[in-house]
């Protein structure tokens, strides 16, 4: 038996509840995994919410794209995995049927990659979702290059530190903007070149300052929403607009700057690519053990105390990750 985090119905935190489950013995293509770290997205609180580009399976849903681990058992016919090994989640498939939140899971042998960097459970279970969507839309997708100028929305979540950290090590110049000036110092703290913040200052004339009235060759956002024509007028002539998310789930409007380009992203365009999988894997592996690349971890939680988790997400005061240990 195992114990799962699962839903019934959409609703708030409180929906959230840990039942036991009948694993059973890996299929040929699967591995059994001890979970020992969960990372949680604001993607799960949105699928659990109902507000997901998807919809969940109810009753009795599952949750959690990322989580990391030691390898218990094998199917007869995977062959890049061994037991004992230290293994993350890659964030593939459907949350209601692959969701990994629980002491242990069946992942599909393509949906798990060794543990970059040789980090420990907590640090890994901050490490590849948040690090591979910044890596993919910055580097893979959008060429990030030396001495652009990158704005960053949103930059107190994981994604938003982890581009902050990429930026600092290509060379780029991260401009962090947040809403509050409390996570002003911190951000500083953690590579941003510069921090606008937004309820006291107005974004296109600190960008502009910063610029020198150039505008960012890159603005990288997760927020849409109307909002999102405002933000695009950041954008330097000929620069890119990356969307990644979408908190503001009010109609976004199609900007219309003249020499605009406009990139939706989705990890999936690395996680389910073999080819790009492997470079990210390879880029996040080198910078974590060169040390440019280090996930923050804001707060940890027992497994027990999932509902509280998803709160504290939800109230969005970290700065960086939200991890879930779970005991064995």
């Amino acid at each position: 038996m195992a114990k799962a985090v699962v839903f019934d119905e959409i609703g708030g935190p409180e929906v959230l509840k840990i039942v036991e489950v009948e694993l059973g013995e890996p299929g040929p293509d699967e591995v059994l995994v001890r979970v020992e770290a969960l990372g949680l997205n604001r993607a799960e609180a949105m699928f659990r919410g109902g507000t997901y580009f998807y919809q969940p399976e109810l009753p009795a849903s599952r949750l959690g794209y990322e989580a990391t681990g030691v390898v218990e058992a094998v199917g007869a016919a995977v062959t890049g995995f061994a037991v004992g090994d230290l293994v993350s989640t890659a964030a593939l498939g459907h949350l209601s049927t692959h969701g990994v939140y629980g002491d242990r899971v069946l992942v599909p042998e393509a949906n798990l990659i060794h543990r970059p960097g040789d980090v420990d459970a907590v640090t890994g279970a901050a490490v590849w979702l948040s690090y591979t969507t910044a890596y993919g839309a910055l580097v893979d997708k959008g060429g990030m290059r030396p001495g652009d100028t990158v704005l960053i929305t949103a930059a107190s979540s994981s994604v938003g530190v982890a581009a902050i950290q990429i930026a600092r090590h290509l060379g780029a110049i991260p401009v962090a903007a947040t809403r509050t000036a409390a996570k002003r110092e911190q951000l500083l703290k953690l590579g941003a070149a510069h921090v606008i913040v937004t309820d006291e200052e107005d974004l296109l004339v600190r960008v502009g300052e910063i610029t020198g009235g150039r505008g960012a060759e890159l603005v990288f956002d997760p927020v849409a929403g109307p909002g999102l024509a405002t933000v695009a007028q950041a954008v330097a002539p000929g620069g890119l607009l990356i969307v990644y998310g979408w908190l503001d789930p009010r109609p976004t409007p199609l900007p219309l700057n003249w020499g605009l380009r406009v990139l939706g992203y989705s990890n999936l365009d690395i996680t389910g690519d073999p080819a790009a999988r492997r470079r990210a894997w390879h880029f996040v592996d080198a910078g974590l053990r060169a040390g440019t690349l280090a996930p923050v971890v804001d707060r940890t939680f027992d497994l027990s105390e999932i509902v509280e988790a998803h709160r504290y997400l939800e109230a969005n005061g970290q700065v960086g990750k939200v991890v879930v240990t779970v005991s064995h």
